[in-house]
């Protein structure tokens, strides 16, 4: 079996043992207002709440004003991400023009163009680690964390070799200039939310 076929095999049974977890997790009294994931073959369930929900819709609605309604733009969508067992449900998640379902249904992490998280204390270590390595493995072009507890939000664009290049700090209340990047626009903070 030659290397290409080994890691192919490797994620057919990621996507498998993540079709099962969905499937058990989907037949479960899960609390509604929770979202359900699975990062590095752990079950996260979060509540959303409104702090949370607030800055998710901001960012959205800033990339359809950007894009119009044809944009692929979705919150808490699964994605299959490359590693161990990773069913991420992105907060916001842009995917590009050409994106199209695989066989199986699914929208493909190599489509996607931008992803933001929000930070709940539950997952804060994910997004900032296992979710923030996922996406540069899969060279999404432009992360955002955006981070209610400190005020501040964090924009990770250059994915090479596992990681991103160039990180970028914002405070609530100024504008996060994204021109120039796969979304090229000036995200608006000031009316986000802090807890």
């Amino acid at each position: 079996m030659t290397v290409l076929e080994d890691r192919i095999a490797m994620a057919d049974a990621n996507t498998r043992r993540l079709d099962e977890w969905f499937e058990l997790l989907e037949q479960m009294p899960v609390p509604e207002g929770f979202r359900v994931e699975i990062v590095g073959g752990n079950v996260h369930m979060t509540p959303q709440r409104d702090t949370h929900w607030e800055i998710i819709f901001q960012i959205a609605l800033a990339l359809r004003h950007r894009f119009g309604r044809s944009v692929r733009v979705f919150s808490d969508v699964r994605i299959d991400f490359p590693g161990h067992e990773n069913g991420f449900c992105p907060d916001v998640v842009k995917l590009r023009e050409s994106a199209e379902k695989d066989g199986e249904g699914r929208w493909r992490y190599e489509d996607v163009e931008f992803v933001a998280e929000v930070i709940s204390q539950g997952t804060a270590a994910n997004d900032y680690g296992p979710k923030k390595t996922a996406y540069a493995v899969a060279e999404v072009p432009l992360y955002l964390i955006a981070d209610p507890y400190q005020g501040r939000c964090f924009v990770y664009t250059d994915p090479k070799d596992g990681h991103y290049v160039t990180s970028t700090r914002v405070d609530f209340g100024a504008d996060v200039h994204l021109t120039g990047t796969v979304i090229d626009l000036t995200l608006k903070t000031d009316e986000f939310p802090r807890d």
